[in-house]
C-alpha cells in the first residue's frame, strides 16, 4: 500500500502509533537516565559514609603502639591510613552504619528540587 492509497483515517491511526511509539521510547531513555542517576547518588552515598566512617575510626587506632620489629616510623603512618581507609569502605558496603541512606535521601530531594527550580511552571 502506498502513501497515495491511504485513507485520512488510516493515516491518522499510523501517526498516533508512530507517536506512542516515540513516547514509550522517550519514557524508558528518561527511566534509564533516571536510574542511572540513582546509581550514581547510590555510590557516592556510600562513598561518602565509607570516608566518614574511616575518620571516626582513626582516633581508635592513635593510642596503638607500633611493634618496632614489624613496623613503625613513615610506613607505618601511610599503611595505617589506607587500612583505615579500607576498613571504611568494607563498613560501607557491607550495611554500613545508615549514614548513606540519609545522604542518599538527601540528595535525591536536592536533586528534585534544582529539576523543579528550573523549569517555567
Amino acid at each position: 500500500m502506498s502513501p497515495a492509497n491511504l485513507t485520512p483515517d488510516t493515516a491518522f491511526a499510523l501517526l498516533q502509533a508512530g507517536q506512542n511509539e516515540t513516547g514509550k521510547i522517550s519514557k524508558s531513555l528518561q527511566d534509564a537516565a533516571k536510574d542511572k542517576n540513582l546509581d550514581k547518588i547510590d555510590k557516592t552515598a556510600k562513598e561518602f559514609e565509607a570516608v566518614f566512617v574511616a575518620e571516626m575510626l582513626k582516633p581508635m587506632f592513635e593510642g596503638l603502639e607500633v611493634n618496632g620489629t614489624f613496623g613503625g616510623g613513615r610506613g607505618e603512618e601511610v599503611f595505617r591510613g589506607m587500612l583505615l581507609q579500607e576498613y571504611g569502605k568494607i563498613i560501607s558496603q557491607t550495611g554500613g552504619v545508615g549514614l548513606a541512606d540519609h545522604v542518599k535521601d538527601q540528595m535525591i530531594q536536592l536533586q528534585e528540587q534544582a529539576n523543579k527550580g528550573g523549569r517555567n511552571e
